[in-house]
């Protein structure tokens, strides 16, 4: 008789997110409003600066960390939006899940815990258990999707060893305020645990003001900031598999490990692509995003589902379980009986609400938002 697999793996279920994106795929007609993919192209430049690559030959093994060229230009990046790490800090990655992967690979030990305020996409709790770790969830529906500084303590035990946060959220497209991100450094500085910043969507804010966490650390408490970001979102460039992680020495030295032994390295003729993107400015997009959330907004409103106001990325989170029906009950009957696909809260360990997803074609956005009255308004 065979052994078993690893128990840990064996726990955990495939992606929601992508169940009910195969389930909308094999519904004729449906209108998926359901993954996060933008449906830009990605710029002519970064495609020319691949092409480049290739026609010069760069298909050989790069660099495990990255080229030079690219992490320097990541270096700068960051420093532009007051995110101070040297190129040695940065590592380029496979994109945002494996730079996340990396990390907590080389954070966490068997038994440690890692607190996630939910909603919260669900890759960190299977990354967090797949190490062997416990997650600890803490809800921040009552604050608004906001981080309650006694709250967030409450979470922390002997055991615990870091905090994810993201800001914009996914799946609640809500932007964390000073009051929050000054709780997460206090409940780190108290407590001597790891910040891990999923900043994937910092480019996609709607409002002024927005603060990254890891632009207001000093000193001391820098060596417990991890940030990973990714080129999947602000450039459109999920297929590309580009993206990040930054941290001090020592952190950053034990994540290229993870990264080494995992990957080897990001794709080689992709990275003079990467940091082309970089030169890039892609805010025009941000016009078309705040007017599709508005559109959204007054849609929900209309059907009487109620909803946090988005501040960023392209994500709408409105609350359903007012209409009798589970998250899932009313995703699946979405699908087939209105042929519009959304998201259940179930996979943000959120359950009463849905994910509404805007990176979408306009027409196409608001054919799923008339489905989706009508669907509502029937029920």
């Amino acid at each position: 008789m065979r052994k078993s697999t690893n128990e840990a793996l064996a726990t955990l279920e495939p992606s929601g997110i992508r169940r009910f994106s195969a389930l909308a795929a094999q519904t004729p007609g449906c209108i998926a409003l359901a993954l996060g993919e933008p449906e830009f192209d990605s710029p002519t430049s970064v495609r020319e600066g691949a092409k480049s690559a290739l026609d010069l030959g760069q298909t050989h093994y790069p660099p495990n960390n990255g080229t030079d060229e690219l992490r320097r230009a990541l270096s700068v990046y960051m420093a532009r939006q007051g995110v101070s790490y040297a190129p040695d800090e940065v590592i380029a990655t496979v994109g945002a899940t494996e730079a996340l992967a990396a990390a907590f690979a080389a954070l966490l030990n068997p038994g440690d815990e890692v607190v996630i305020p939910t909603p919260a996409f669900g890759l960190y709790q299977s990354l967090v258990v797949m190490n062997h770790a416990t997650p600890v969830y803490l809800d921040t529906a009552p604050f608004a999707f906001q981080l309650d500084e006694e709250a967030l303590s409450a979470c922390v035990t002997p055991r615990t060893k870091a905090l994810v946060i993201t800001s914009p959220n996914n799946p609640t497209g809500c932007v964390l305020a000073p009051a929050s991100l000054d709780a997460v450094v206090n409940v780190a500085r108290a407590h001597g645990i790891y910040v891990v910043c999923d900043d994937v969507y910092n480019r996609l804010v709607y409002e002024p003001g927005y603060e990254r966490l890891a632009a207001r650390v000093d000193k001391d408490l820098r060596e417990q900031v991890v940030v990973v970001e990714s080129f999947s979102k602000p450039w459109a460039m999920t297929g590309w598999r580009m993206g990040w992680v930054a941290a001090a020495h020592p952190v950053i030295d034990q994540i290229a490990k993870a990264h080494q032994f995992t990957v080897s390295s990001a794709v080689s003729f992709c990275m003079p692509a990467a940091a082309r993107a970089l030169e890039f400015d892609p805010s025009h997009q941000l016009d078309t995003y705040r007017a599709r959330r508005d559109r959204v907004l007054a849609q929900l409103a209309y059907m009487g589902l109620p909803v946090v106001e988005p501040a960023g990325a392209f994500y709408a989170f409105p609350r359903v379980e007012q209409t009798g029906l589970s998250s899932n009950e009313f995703c699946e009957r979405a699908i087939r009986e209105a042929g519009v696909a959304l998201v259940p809260g179930t996979c943000f360990n959120a359950p009463g609400y849905v994910r509404l997803s805007y990176c979408i074609a306009d027409d196409d956005l608001d054919e799923g938002l008339r489905r989706l009255g009508s669907f509502v308004a029937g029920l």
